[in-house]
């Protein structure tokens, strides 16, 4: 009797152990159905690139409108659109914004206007390229001592040395042709030399600055020489 109760519970230990070894594979084959981390990873990589461009996306719309929104103000006559623009310190949506109050300007009093507005500004507004060669055809229209100053004074702040080789080579020749009164040679001379170092060190010392020198050298002999025959 002993005997068949021992053998019972050791077929029973048997048959659990058995069920248990038959059971375990089944959970690891069920755990075979679950993704990998690096499955996972990539769903995760995936959705973060998708919300990134999304949000860049949104930017990008953001600052196309404000864009419109300021070159809109420019083309309306609005100067403080060039503040904002500035505020930026995106220098390309800066030039745009300069270059639409420029063509706005009709005239040479709205020029002269905007001119006065970019000196007297606390914000250290600039000036470029297409700004300083209109205010210099349109400082052609009436030359005198003032206004060759000033024309001479933006050129410079343009920092384009080619921009202010024209300017003295206009300022000379209209000088010389005698449409521009109320200068001597000395004191064109002086400003020529004079706004020629508000251009920066990098503009100076360029191929272009290069080329700058040898025409002030060469117009300040020519206005020495103009000093010399008018004083005999």
């Amino acid at each position: 009797m002993v005997t068949l109760l021992v053998t019972s519970f050791l077929l029973l230990a048997a048959i659990t152990y058995v069920i248990y070894l038959w059971q375990r594979p089944s959970s690891n084959r069920d755990a075979g159905f679950s993704l990998p981390p690096r499955a996972v990873g990539l769903f995760a990589e995936t959705a973060l690139k998708e919300a990134q461009a999304h949000e860049l996306e949104s930017v990008e719309n953001l600052a196309d409108e404000e864009r419109q929104a300021l070159l809109s103000r420019a083309a309306a006559g609005d100067k403080k659109a060039l503040d904002d623009a500035s505020a930026k310190g995106d220098t390309a949506l800066y030039d745009e914004v300069l270059n639409a109050l420029v063509e706005g300007a009709d005239s040479d009093a709205s020029l002269l206007s905007l001119v006065s507005y970019i000196a007297r500004s606390d914000a250290r507004l600039c000036v470029n390229n297409h700004l300083a060669e209109k205010f210099i055809e349109s400082w052609k229209t009436s030359p005198d001592r003032n206004s060759t100053a000033k024309m001479l004074h933006i050129a410079a702040l343009a920092d384009d040395a080619s921009i202010y080789q024209a300017a003295i080579e206009t300022a000379y020749q209209f000088w010389r042709d005698q449409k521009l009164t109320g200068l001597s040679a000395t004191e064109l001379r002086q400003l020529m030399e004079s706004e020629f170092w508000l251009l920066s060190p990098a503009q100076r010392n360029s191929g272009a600055g290069f080329l700058l020198k040898r025409k002030l050298a060469a117009l300040r002999r020519k206005l020495a020489a103009e000093r010399t025959v008018n004083s005999e």
